[in-house]
C-alpha cells in the first residue's frame, strides 16, 4: 500500500510539472545579469529578453546585480525557485573560472544551476600603443623575447578574461610581460590609450574606435577564426603560435531543478532568435557572434572551459 502511496504521488507531482510547463510562462520572467548596464553582458541579456517577451507573450525584466565578479547575480539565480521564473545570463568569470578563482563560491555550476543555452564566445583582440616598435604579433612576440619584463600589459582585473588569455600567451610563448590589474575595461583601455601601460588583451566594441583612428595598432585576434569587424587582423594561430586560441563565454543559466520542457522552452526560442537578421546584426555590431545549440551542447562547453581555465588559474596560484 506504501508502495502504491508513493507512485501515486510522484505521478501527481509529474502530472502537475507537465502542466505547468505547458502553461509556461503565466507571469513576467526575471532574467538577472550579474554585471551594470551597458557592457557585452548587459547588451546581450537586453536583445534576447525582447526577443523572449515578444515570443512568450509575458515581459522578460532585466534585473542587473553588479558585484563581487558576477558571483552575486549568480548566486541569486541558484538560490532562486526552479519554476522557470528566475534565468541568469552568465559568464567567463563566474562560471568558468569562478570554482578555481574564489576560495568560498556560494554555489556550484555543476550542481546548482542548469543549462538553457551557450550565448556567444568572443574573442579578444591584441591591441598595443603606437610607441610600442611592432607592426605584427610575431614582432611583438620577438620585442617581448628580446626585453623579458620591459612591457607591461593592463586587464579588467585579477582573474578576468583578458588576465587569463594573456597568461595564457605567456605559458605558450615562453615570453615574460608584466601585469597590470585595474578596476574594469574601461580604466584599463584608457591607461593603454593613453600610453601608460602599452599592451591589452581588449574586448572588440572598445577598441574599434581607437583603432580607427589610430590611437591603437591591432596585432591578432584570439579566438579560432578572424572578426567580420578586423577581417586583416589575423588569429594567433595564424600569426604563427598554432597552440593558442582563447576565447571568453557567455551562456544562460536557471536554477537546478526546473523542468525539462520549461527549459526547452526557453532554449528554443533563443535559438529562434539568433536566426532573425536584427539579432544578428545587433550582435556583429558588438563583435560578437550568436552560439546557440542545445542544453547538452552548453553543459559540455562548461565542463571543457572550468577545466581549461581551471587549470590556468591554479597553475598561477591566483585566488581572490
Amino acid at each position: 500500500m506504501l508502495r502504491k502511496f508513493i507512485i501515486a504521488i510522484a505521478v501527481t507531482f509529474i502530472a502537475l510539472g507537465s502542466a505547468t510547463a505547458q502553461n509556461y510562462p503565466t507571469k513576467p520572467i526575471r532574467f538577472i545579469v550579474p554585471f551594470g548596464p551597458g557592457g557585452n553582458t548587459d547588451i546581450q541579456a537586453r536583445l534576447i529578453g525582447r526577443k523572449l517577451t515578444s515570443a512568450m507573450g509575458q515581459q522578460v525584466i532585466v534585473d542587473n546585480r553588479p558585484g563581487a565578479g558576477g558571483t552575486i547575480g549568480v548566486e541569486m539565480a541558484a538560490k532562486a525557485p526552479p519554476d522557470g521564473y528566475t534565468i541568469v545570463l552568465a559568464s567567463f568569470g563566474n562560471i568558468l573560472v569562478g570554482p578555481s578563482l574564489y576560495k568560498k563560491l556560494p554555489y556550484d555550476p555543476a550542481k546548482d544551476l542548469d543549462p538553457v543555452i551557450l550565448l556567444s564566445e568572443p574573442a579578444g583582440l591584441i591591441v598595443v600603443h603606437p610607441s610600442v616598435p611592432v607592426n605584427s604579433f610575431k614582432e611583438l612576440i620577438d620585442y617581448a623575447k628580446a626585453n623579458p619584463g620591459k612591457l607591461n600589459y593592463a586587464s579588467s582585473g585579477n582573474g578576468t578574461w583578458n588576465h587569463l588569455f594573456a597568461e595564457q600567451l605567456k605559458a605558450i610563448a615562453g615570453i615574460r610581460i608584466n601585469h597590470v590589474p585595474y578596476k574594469g575595461a574601461g580604466p584599463a583601455m584608457n591607461d593603454v590609450v593613453g600610453g601608460h601601460v602599452p599592451v591589452m588583451f581588449a574586448p572588440f566594441p572598445s577598441a574599434r574606435t581607437h583603432l580607427t583612428n589610430g590611437r591603437l595598432r591591432a596585432l591578432a585576434v584570439t579566438g579560432t577564426k578572424r572578426s567580420p569587424l578586423f577581417p586583416d587582423v589575423p588569429t594567433v594561430a595564424q600569426a604563427g603560435l598554432p597552440a593558442y586560441s582563447a576565447a571568453s563565454w557567455f551562456g544562460i543559466l536557471a536554477p537546478a531543478g526546473t523542468p525539462k520542457a520549461v527549459i526547452a522552452r526557453l532554449n528554443r526560442e533563443v535559438n529562434r532568435a539568433f536566426a532573425a537578421p536584427d539579432i544578428k546584426a545587433a550582435y556583429a555590431a558588438e563583435g560578437l557572434e550568436p552560439a546557440g545549440g542545445t542544453p547538452g551542447d552548453m553543459a559540455k562547453s562548461i565542463r571543457e572551459g572550468m577545466a581549461k581555465w581551471g587549470k590556468l588559474v591554479r597553475d598561477l596560484g591566483l585566488k581572490l
